[in-house]
């Protein structure tokens, strides 16, 4: 199984760092490889560093122009470098089974709701969860549930989002993953 880690290029709170390093550790340990994002620096050097410390594989995959800005890693397993941010996400979504979003910033956000987005589109049928850090997610879940209340996004859509505060709580339910059989026009307009 290969799952792609999102998280930020900056570090954050220590335990965001530690939580990464882990998260790196766990599935090195379980026999997963990683695709992250490519640099070696926040809290995407602290996963990568992690699995390699453990003797897993991870794949990176990086757009030229960050190459020197993010500082790509230059340890891994190996490393994809493309041109632009739209074909560093199409390829780790190519090269992934499955999707874990740690706390990071703007960049990892959109990484997230981009790959959602997808799998709501039948673009893919992979799971895509949160790792809910201490709580870090708990605003993002709370205006989530609030699109669902005003008819922006549909329940079988929000339930595609899987979050749990445990790693293995959530590879265990990738494990049972099955997307919803509905379209978003399935109940036609809302109103």
């Amino acid at each position: 199984m290969r799952v792609c880690v999102f998280c930020g290029s900056s570090s954050g709170r220590a335990r965001h760092v530690e939580v990464a390093g882990l998260v790196g550790r766990m599935l090195a340990e379980r026999g997963v490889e990683v695709v992250y994002g490519g640099g070696r620096v926040g809290t995407m050097g602290a996963l990568a560093d992690a699995v390699l410390s453990a003797g897993g594989s991870v794949v990176g995959v990086i757009p030229r122009s960050l190459v020197e800005w993010e500082v790509a890693h230059q340890g891994l397993t190996r490393l994809h470098v493309v041109e632009t941010m739209h074909e560093r996400k199409a390829l780790m979504a190519e090269l992934s089974d499955a999707f874990v979003t740690l706390p990071g910033g703007a960049g990892t956000l959109e990484e997230l709701f981009e790959v959602w987005t997808w799998a709501q589109l039948g673009l893919h049928t992979k799971p895509v969860g949160l790792l809910d850090v201490d709580g870090y997610f708990a605003h993002l879940l709370k205006m989530v549930d609030h699109m669902v209340e005003e008819g922006f996004l549909k329940p079988p859509y929000r339930d595609m989002l899987l979050v749990e505060d445990d790693l293995e709580r959530l590879l265990a339910r990738f494990q049972d993953y099955r997307p919803p059989a509905y379209k978003w026009s399935d109940d036609g307009p809302t109103g």
